[in-house]
């Protein structure tokens, strides 16, 4: 896989506030925000999409998952976000480098109408 825009910030290349790093990921500010609040939780490891993962990734997706419950917390949606997975351009994947959508802030009414 070609080094994507992700892994040029993971490496450095392209500068970026991270909301969270550890050794199996960072968590960024969505630049295109959908919601008052969007973050991202990026793998360091570079897997394309979703449908790449392979069974030795499990504990690497649990990880992602909890690291999106902790940067929730931190960014004050905690009790109400959505986590979402883009796999393949036909729903919207523009990066092919498999990351989460952290989105907050809007109530589901609010969501529905706009």
């Amino acid at each position: 896989m070609s080094a994507s825009i992700f892994s040029r910030i993971i490496d450095g290349e392209i500068p970026s506030d991270f909301i969270y790093e550890d050794e199996h990921c960072i968590a960024i500010h969505d630049i295109n925000p959908q919601a008052p609040v969007h973050a991202l939780v990026i793998p360091r490891k570079p897997i394309r999409m979703l449908v790449d993962a392979q069974p030795e990734d499990q504990a690497l997706l649990g990880h992602l998952m909890l690291v999106a419950n902790k940067v929730a917390l931190e960014l004050g949606v905690g009790e109400g976000f959505r986590l979402v997975v883009n796999n393949g351009e036909s729903v919207g994947m523009t990066i092919y480098h498999l990351h989460l959508h952290i989105m907050g802030g809007r109530t589901y009414a609010e969501q529905s109408m706009g």
